[in-house]
């Protein structure tokens, strides 16, 4: 249970326990836990969709459900997709674009990448009926979480050191097998249109980590923070497609 709380802790602003050993191989092995931890993510968005839906109007509520994903995660991930944007956009060398990642202040190409992103995002909620709205709530972070196992396990890191590189160092194949295992689970009996829909998005969330490292020479921490993002609005767009 120590791996499972190091990866809720990392992943969301969910504080079950007091946690000092934040320890690489530790890490590591909370990836196995990342699907199933997505899972949680999405049954929280989904129940709180379905209990301020009897209040609020489908615009406010579309924004308030975009605004509960930000604080639960902590906006870990809308920053690695910032850091991305200012990077792979920015038209310079290899080493520069890491070296931009690295900058803790966000330029021009993340706020714009960012501003889109929640259009988009917010567009294709509202868009949406309330059934189906639930089931996507669920599948859209388990979807972005198994697409950052496979980027984790399937790809090379960029940088001799990082606190992704823990990620990389010590998650396996069993570790994709078994978060795999989980999002089958989780998804399967959802129906039919979510299963197509999370392997849609998973598809083209491993087209995007291959793009960014085909530029970067590998991935990065900020990159399986954008792939999860982007692999969100990809599910979110299949299912109203």
């Amino acid at each position: 249970m120590k791996d499972f709380f190091t990866g809720l802790q990392f992943l969301t602003r969910i504080r079950l326990v007091d946690q000092t050993d934040w320890s690489p191989d530790s890490f590591g092995r909370s990836v196995k836990y990342f699907t199933l931890i997505g899972a949680i993510i999405g049954l929280i968005l989904a129940g709180m969709n379905y209990i301020l839906s009897q209040f609020l109007p489908s615009h406010v509520l579309a924004a308030v459900i975009i605004i509960i994903e930000i604080v639960l995660t902590g906006g870990l991930h809308c920053d690695g997709f910032m850091d991305t944007a200012d990077g792979v956009f920015s038209g310079r060398s290899r080493e520069r674009m890491l070296e931009i990642m690295k900058d803790s202040r966000v330029g021009s190409n993340g706020v714009v990448a960012f501003g889109l992103l929640l259009l988009l995002k917010y567009s294709l909620i509202i868009d949406m009926t309330p059934t189906m709205l639930f089931t996507a709530l669920i599948t859209m972070p388990v979807a972005g979480r198994m697409v950052m196992v496979i980027s984790i396990t399937s790809f090379p890191y960029a940088r001799p050191e990082g606190m992704g590189k823990a990620f990389a160092q010590y998650a396996n194949r069993t570790t994709l097998c078994i978060t795999a295992v989980v999002a089958v689970a989780v998804v399967v009996p959802l129906g039919i249109q979510a299963a197509i829909c999370a392997g849609g998005a998973v598809v083209a969330g491993i087209l995007t980590a291959r793009y960014f490292a085909n530029i970067l020479g590998g991935l990065t921490g900020d990159t399986y923070g954008a792939v999860t993002e982007l692999t969100e609005v990809a599910a979110l767009l299949l299912f109203v497609i």
